[in-house]
């Protein structure tokens, strides 16, 4: 044991069998480098250390070294031994010391261990440290001390994964946490805020780390993050989207109403709602039917009716004799009504047939005088009258039989093929100084569209007043407009008609948003108000020699609900066109307004449509258009344009990439038009940035007496899970005060994201002080939780409404008149060899990005000329067009008398 009595005895002695005789004999070696050994008194020279302390188990946290002590009492020397080896003796510190108590000796030693240490046996065994103390008596070892280095690893062996679930069912998140030593401990956190088991006995955690929600609510709804964590790091897992539906259930029915039917024959309903529950978060709608209709026969009123008049009686006593009926054929019944007229008639007799002489001689010569109470010339003025009458029925007859035969004139008109032979003539449209417009087409039958123009409602005040508040200005219900020189039907009438056909009965009977006209090869225009949709059908869109009824509408997203997963959401209306499986010559285009950043980068979205089964299917990636397909997309900042050689219902889905993606939401103040209490309500709506969306709050708040106190607010909500939080600041707290217990109010995340919930909205109650006061100023703070918020000043602002026509047919729905149109087609879709041609028109327009799409066309320039139409139609400067095409190189002012060899 050379390593061993060198630290005992450091005497310039020989043999080391010397040096351990003198040890165990408790020899003291002087004048040496150290002092070997302690001698202990005779009273303990018996007794055999133990220890005070014992070294414990450590973990080495990056590189800082562990310390390990040993303290024995009586020892004379202590020394550490680490895997089977001693440790040298400089690396030991020693402190002696006595214990007032017994008088014994107490000797105490600490070593470090550094991780350089701990990893050079890192793999073959686990590194362990243990004490070994002397006495006079003998030796004793301590328990061993493992030391290990600590760590924790990045990935979750297994991550929570999101789950929809209906409510009152388990919820089972599975997690197991990184690779660490030592052990990570586990917790779990809902919406960032830690889930404590004891406070809440509806959460598990199992022993393997799982969470149970033994039975799921509304309120469990969230995102749940599976935390781990040791000395040495946390670790988070990618959060869990557990969202709790609820399933909708039908209502017990109404009792049956009354019959429909007066007299006859009708039909009475009863109806049901799917309340019971409402479903919520993406729950299924109820099945079935929530209105029944049965038929059902009303007693018809009974009219009642005279009998026939009975025999005249015998003359009487005095010179009179009677007859009389009763109101028995049929007796009135069922709220009939009674007979009108006399039931007894009397009748003066004759001088033969009178007992008595006393009756007057002319009686007998007129009877009718006393039996009726007229004479002849009442009869005549009677008779005239019944006369005038039939006449009058007769007239009214007529009118009615000319007018219905006009009407079904003008259907059959609107189905002639022979109408095909005639043209439009354009009106309204006269730009100043255009090159383009030097040749006027030669057309003869017109069209006249009645057009609106944009009204504004300017507030100035900086304030807005609660007691004579305006009401919202009433939307627009539609523009008269000429069909091909006729007036369109009733629009009630028109969706009434299409409901009966195949293609249509899929379509919700809601004629504020659903627009309509005739068209033919000539084209045209269809526009929803206030919707940012608009169909345009270029020239030659429809074959010549056809003409069809074309309608547009922006379907309800609760009446037409699209499935999507994931990270998806619906970022822009759904719109159907039609009638589907129409022959189209060349596509349409379709405007939408969508609510994405318009950054693929951030996004994959797709083009969905709905087929003729009613299931939906991706046709378009935006990104990967292919030129071959009948689809074709140009996505623009806040518009999608939609080629399309087929009509039927689209809309864009979004699947966001990364947690930079962010849709575009569009916050609306409203409040009470008028304030009689103390109480007064702002209504603010959380909503997709689109106008279609726009315009149904509008006329929803308009039934409800609301005013839009103001103008619109666009936020980009980013798909980060975060919630959106809202709270109101900065009102004059000596009228006002808020009603609202909580600082803020929030809307979840996937409320937003998924948009279930159309018409999202908080309510700020406040309360004034005083019924004198009528004015607020206020800020409004809108942020998404951990994102950057805003705030915004309340005051009353303008709205922008919409008055165009919704259909315009023929040449007046283009800037560009047709014959100009076909004269810049030939000029230009010919390739020049110096590229004045419509590659350069493509390029000077900021469209070069669609070459290959326009480039698959048989006329590439009309093509271009369609999405100009489409981009341009309410601001389009047609002057600038022109200058466009003289920069190409057409200088002369007829420029589209250029022939080929001139190019």
């Amino acid at each position: 044991m050379p390593s061993l009595l060198g630290p005992f005895v450091r005497c310039r002695l020989g043999a080391p069998l010397l040096v351990l005789w003198l040890v165990l004999a408790g020899f003291t070696c002087t004048g040496s480098e150290h002092t070997a050994t302690a001698t202990l008194p005779a009273a303990f020279s018996d007794l055999l250390p133990h220890f005070l302390v014992e070294p414990e188990d450590e973990y080495i946290v990056k590189n800082k070294p562990v310390t390990l002590t040993c303290r024995s009492t009586p020892a004379t020397q202590i020394y550490f031994k680490c895997n089977g080896e001693w440790v040298h003796q400089d690396d030991h510190l020693i402190e002696r010391t006595v214990d007032p108590a017994t008088a014994l000796p107490v000797m105490q030693v600490t070593i470090e261990i550094t991780r350089q240490q701990v990893e050079k046996i890192f793999g073959l065994d686990e590194y362990w440290c243990q004490c070994v103390a002397w006495s006079t008596t003998g030796t004793q070892k301590s328990q061993k001390a493992y030391i290990r280095i600590a760590y924790l690893r990045k990935n979750f062996e297994e991550e929570p994964q999101g789950k929809e679930v209906a409510l009152d069912q388990e919820v089972l998140l599975r997690c197991h946490p990184p690779e660490g030593v030592p052990q990570a401990e586990v917790e779990w956190q809902r919406n960032e805020d830690v889930i404590d088991p004891a406070s809440d006995p509806n959460f598990f955690i199992t022993a393997d780390h799982n969470l149970i929600i033994k039975k799921a609510r509304l309120a469990d709804t969230g995102n749940y993050t599976c935390v781990a964590k040791n000395i040495v790091a946390r670790r988070k897992s990618t959060s869990a989207t557990v969202l709790i539906y609820v399933n909708g259930g039908w209502s017990t029915w109404t009792t049956w109403s009354s019959c429909s039917a007066v007299c006859g024959r009708g039909w009475q309903k009863r109806s049901r709602s799917c309340t019971n529950p409402t479903p919520l978060n993406g729950g299924t709608s109820c099945e079935g039917q929530n209105i029944q209709k049965s038929a059902c026969v009303a007693t018809c009123p009974v009219d009642g009716g005279w009998s026939e008049w009975s025999k005249w009686s015998a003359c009487g006593a005095d010179c009179s004799m009677w007859r009389s009926r009763e109101c028995t054929q049929p007796s009135p019944g069922t709220g009939g009504k009674d007979c009108q007229g006399l039931d007894l008639q009397s009748l003066n007799c004759t001088s033969e047939q009178c007992p008595q002489s006393e009756c007057h001689p002319h009686t007998a010569k007129h009877p009718l005088n006393y039996g009726f109470g007229f004479g002849a010339e009442d009869v005549a003025l009677y008779v005239g009258m019944v006369a005038v009458a039939l006449c009058l029925t007769l007239l009214l007859i007529v009118v009615v039989l000319v007018y219905r035969r006009k009407k079904e004139g003008l259907d059959a008109d609107v189905a002639d093929s022979s109408i095909l032979t005639t043209g439009f003539q354009p009106m309204g449209i006269k730009p100043k100084n255009s090159h383009l417009l030097t040749i006027q087409p030669d057309l003869t039958t017109t069209t006249t569209s009645y057009q609106g123009t944009l009204r504004s409602r300017h507030d100035t005040t900086g304030k807005f007043s609660m007691t004579n508040g305006p009401l919202l200005d009433p939307l627009p219900n539609g523009s008269h407009t000429l069909h091909n020189g006729k007036l369109n039907p009733d629009p009630a009438d028109f969706v009434s008609r299409l409901s009966t056909q195949s293609y249509f009965k899929t379509l919700p009977r809601d004629v504020a948003n659903t627009s309509y006209g005739t068209f033919n090869f000539l084209g045209g225009r269809l526009t929803i108000p206030n919707t940012g949709i608009s169909l345009l059908i270029p020239p030659e869109a429809i074959p010549r020699g056809k003409i069809y009824e074309i309608y547009l509408t922006v379907q309800r997203k609760e009446d037409l609900r699209l499935p999507l997963a994931g990270c998806q959401t619906l970022l822009s209306p759904v719109v159907s066109c039609g009638p589907p499986g129409v022959v189209l010559s060349r596509p349409v285009i379709l405007s939408m307004d969508h609510c994405s950043d318009a950054c693929l980068d951030n996004w994959a979205i797709r083009l969905k449509k709905q087929n003729y089964e009613g299931a939906w299917e991706d046709v378009l990636l935006m990104g990967e258009e292919l030129v071959s397909e009948p689809y074709y997309c140009q996505l623009e900042a806040e518009t999608c344009r939609l080629f399309s050689e087929q009509l039927g219902t689209f809309a864009l889905v979004g699947e966001s990439l990364h947690m930079g993606a962010a849709k575009r939401l569009r916050l609306v103040l409203f409040s009470d038009a008028y304030c009689s209490t103390l109480e007064y309500n702002i209504r603010v709506y959380c909503m997709d940035d689109t106008q279609d969306v726009f315009k149904e709050v509008m006329q929803m708040e308009r039934q409800l007496g609301g005013r839009l106190i103001d103008e619109p607010h666009v936020l980009l909500f980013k798909d980060s899970y975060h919630n959106l939080r809202l709270s109101i600041h900065d009102m004059p707290q000596a009228h006002w005060r808020s009603k609202l217990l909580a600082g803020y109010q929030e809307i979840p995340f996937y409320h937003i994201w998924n948009g279930s919930q159309r018409y999202l909205h908080c309510t700020f109650t406040l309360e004034r002080l005083s019924l004198s006061t009528c004015e607020l100023t206020c800020q409004l703070c809108v942020w998404q939780v951990e994102g950057e918020g805003q705030s915004f000043t309340v005051d009353s602002e303008f709205l922008l409404m919409d008055n165009n026509a919704t259909a315009l047919a023929g040449p007046s729905a283009f800037q560009i008149p047709y014959l100009i149109r076909q004269k810049i087609c030939s000029s230009l879709d010919a390739p020049c060899p110096n590229g004045a041609d419509w590659r350069m028109l493509a390029q000077r327009l900021k469209l070069e990005r669609h070459m290959s799409f326009f480039a698959s066309k048989a006329s590439p320039t009309s093509v271009i000329l369609d999405l100009w139409e489409a981009q341009h139609f309410h601001s389009g400067n047609i002057n600038q067009l022109a200058t466009v095409m003289a920069d190409i190189g057409k200088q002369e002012a007829m420029i589209f008398l250029v022939s080929d060899g001139e190019c």
